[in-house]
């Protein structure tokens, strides 16, 4: 099961602290690599300025912790990376508890979590905790030292290109800056690099775009190189996040909800899983924002399991590989990307070459023999496989895609597949596209 593949990728992938920038970054991509070779790691200097925004210095850490006045530690970086605030500046001093506990952060709701917690764009520094753990503390004096460092480095991201036939690109986006959660977002990571290893033994008519980036910096970044490029040549992309819980299945359209790549996923989801839940762009939080945005406008939607901010683990310590990921919620966000690209590989335009209907009689294609058999539902003499050809032949008018013929027959487009092959090997109708 490749599940179970990707499971132990996350696994992997798990202890490497990543951030907007750093050494953890550029472990991961290399690890990715290794699975898909033709993955190009690339680099965008600290200080460039991408539309308003600066790419920020590099972060690294060696070491990070609290001791207390027994010499044990009570949070540790090399435990968890979620124990030290994102972007802590270095520290190195002897504190009473009251000083501390201003830079201390819990939470009281999820006793037993360590939050996450960054400071991307203020020098500041901080740990968290778990709530528990707070509720132990006692006066006195406390050693904190963060042996990191913040210098003019490099934005690194992750880049794949696979051509197809047409130039025109489905395009994959996943974030890679999220340390120590396995949702969000290990899933969105390994899932997109098992579809790429997936992608490149398949006969493609589109070429493929898929991005590992860190999120809203990162695409930021990406868009400033490479956005007309984008805008010229994607038809549907998705923001791959949060695909490995076994929960349930969520959409999140594009700003407008009107491009292919969001009537593809509720088509999707309408026919795999019918109690998917369905957001709205107000409830937008990860790079669609980025791509979605006016001035640039991208036909990007999301699919996801069950999506950011709407699971109690959701960034914490608890969104880990025991509580909230499994082998079976990641095979099914594979599947359900999968199936989406498999539906936009096989959209087309067909095209009837008759002028009235076909005589499919003589092809053994519909009964010789009509029989009333109404059912007060199915038209009377025709069965249901003889009826989704003939809706078939009459919706192929050269301007409805397989989709929105699948759309208007209440099917899900996949049944009309053999459909489209028998009806062009018997030159009923040709693909004008």
């Amino acid at each position: 099961m490749i599940g179970n593949k990707i499971y132990n990728l996350c696994k992997v992938l798990f202890p490497h602290n990543r951030s907007l920038t750093g050494n953890g970054n550029r472990i991961t991509l290399n690890i990715l690599k290794k699975y898909c070779p033709k993955l190009k790691i690339k680099h965008v200097p600290s200080g460039t300025k991408v539309f308003d925004w600066t790419v920020p210095k590099e972060w690294n850490v060696k070491e990070a912790w609290i001791k207390d006045s027994n010499n044990k530690k009570i949070a540790d970086f090399s435990k968890n990376n979620l124990h030290l605030v994102g972007y802590s500046k270095s520290v190195k001093k002897q504190i009473p508890l009251k000083k501390l506990e201003k830079n201390l952060h819990y939470l009281r709701q999820l006793p037993n979590a360590i939050p996450y917690v960054t400071s991307y764009y203020k020098e500041d520094w901080g740990f968290c905790i778990s709530y528990n753990a707070k509720k132990k503390l006692r006066n006195g004096k406390y050693k904190v030292l963060i042996d990191s460092q913040l210098k003019k480095g490099n934005l690194n991201y992750g880049e794949i290109l696979i051509p197809g036939k047409e130039k025109k690109e489905i395009f994959l986006s996943t974030y890679i800056c999220h340390p120590s959660m396995a949702n969000d977002n290990l899933s969105g990571m390994t899932v997109s690099i098992f579809l790429a290893k997936w992608l490149q033994l398949k006969k493609r008519k589109f070429s493929y775009r898929i991005v590992f980036v860190p999120e809203t910096i990162g695409s930021i970044t990406y868009l400033k190189k490479n956005h007309k490029t984008m805008k010229k040549n994607i038809i549907a992309g998705f923001n791959v996040t949060c695909v490995g819980d076994n929960k349930s299945y969520s959409y999140l359209p594009s700003r407008l909800g009107l491009t292919l790549a969001d009537k593809v996923a509720l088509h999707v989801l309408k026919w795999t899983n019918k109690n998917f839940k369905k957001y709205t762009w107000l409830d937008r939080a990860s790079d669609e924002r980025q791509y979605c945005s006016p001035g640039i406008d991208l036909p990007v939607a999301t699919i996801a399991r069950t999506i950011y901010g709407m699971y109690k683990e959701y960034h914490t310590s608890l969104d880990n590989l025991k509580n909230v990921v499994s082998p079976k919620g990641l095979q099914g966000g594979y599947d359900i990307l999968k199936k989406t690209i498999e539906v936009l590989e096989n959209n087309c335009v067909p095209k009837t070459v008759f002028s009235c209907e076909p005589f499919m009689s003589k092809r053994n294609m519909y009964p010789k023999i009509s029989k009333c058999n109404y059912d007060g539902n199915k038209s009377p003499g025709v069965g249901k496989i003889n009826k989704n050809i003939m809706d078939l032949i009459s919706y192929s008018n050269g301007k409805n895609t397989l989709l929105d013929i699948a759309e208007r027959c209440d099917l899900p487009v996949w049944d009309l597949y053999p459909i489209v092959e028998i009806l062009e090997k018997e030159k009923i109708i040709k693909k004008i596209n």
